[in-house]
Order: structure tokens, then sequence, then C-alpha cells
């Protein structure tokens, strides 16, 4: 369907430029430090947290870790709708944790380039914003009209309806005895 679409050509931009951003910081020398624009949010943060030069460094290479998660986790949503094309159904709650982590990310580092008045960062950090959230909203309305479309012989049993035996009888639990 197109959402199923929406949500595979969003997975493929985080999975690509993320992970090309993460790669380009990781193995750079000082960590993507060099780009002054695009790291002012680790110096906004080891300032908060009065870093010195090496804790920023640790931090940049945090930030550029998670980044590559990001863009690994949407590659195994990637490889699991391929996977769900053959047979079976994807499951989107590991793209969810890797789209919350977009948002953190990003919200991280809006503050500092509005702070700065940079416009073209404050626009490539709200797009990045907005299409994490629109394919967030997306999942869940995927997963909850999967919900609708199961039949109740699909969906799982309830502990009662677990417990009833070969007589169609539910277990009840007797009431505590009190003894005189």
């Amino acid at each position: 369907s197109a959402s199923v679409a929406m949500i595979l050509a969003i997975s493929l931009y985080f999975m690509l430029f993320w992970g090309y951003e993460a790669l380009r910081m990781l193995t750079s020398p000082t960590y993507g430090l060099d780009d002054a624009w695009r790291s002012q949010f680790v110096f906004a943060i080891g300032s908060y947290f009065h870093l010195a030069p090496l804790g920023l460094i640790k931090l940049a290479a945090f930030f550029a870790t998670l980044k590559l998660a990001v863009a690994a986790i949407c590659a195994l949503h990637i490889a699991d709708r391929c996977r769900s094309l053959i047979s079976g159904t994807a499951d989107s709650e590991i793209l969810e944790a890797g789209l919350i982590l977009v948002i953190v990310i990003t919200i991280a580092s809006v503050g500092p380039a509005v702070w700065s008045q940079n416009a073209e960062l404050v626009r490539e950090s709200a797009i990045q914003l907005s299409l994490a959230a629109f394919a967030a909203a997306l999942c869940i309305l995927e997963r909850g009209y999967a919900r609708k479309v199961t039949s109740p012989e699909q969906r799982p049993q309830t502990p009662a309806e677990a417990g009833r035996g070969a007589f169609g009888t539910t277990m009840t639990q007797t009431p505590p005895r009190v003894h005189a």
C-alpha cells in the first residue's frame, strides 16, 4: 500500500543519509568536529556539561555512533519489509525505536542551529524531524489497521480463554479460607 511505500522511502532516506554522515564522522580524525556548523550541538552540549576537548571528541563519537545505529535499524527494517513480501508481516517496532532516536538527535541539534540563526541547518533539521514523525505516525496507523483486520480466530487467547479445559468452563480462584 501507499503507507508501506512511504515508510520504506523514509527508512531508505535515513539509512543512506544518516549512514553516510555517521561514516564520515567516524572516519574523520576529529569525529566530525571539523565541520563547524554541523557540530554546533556537540559544542553546545559540551559547554553545558563543561567537557574538556577529549570529552567533546567522545561526545561527537557517541552521536556519530547513534546515527550509525539509526542507519542500521533502518536497513534492518528495509530487509524485514522485503522478507514480509515473501511471507509474513513486518515488525515496525524496531523502526519506531530508531525514529525516536532520530527525533531526539534532531531536537538536540536544532537548538544551537536556531541560536546561531543558521536557516539551512534549521530547515534540514525540520525536514528530518517531520519525516521521522510522519513515518512514526504511519507505523502506528499501520499497526492499528492490522489489529482491526485480524479475525477473532487469529488473535491471541486471554488467560481466561486459555484456562478453559475440555469442559468449556473457566478456572476461578477460590476465596481464601478463614479459620476461626
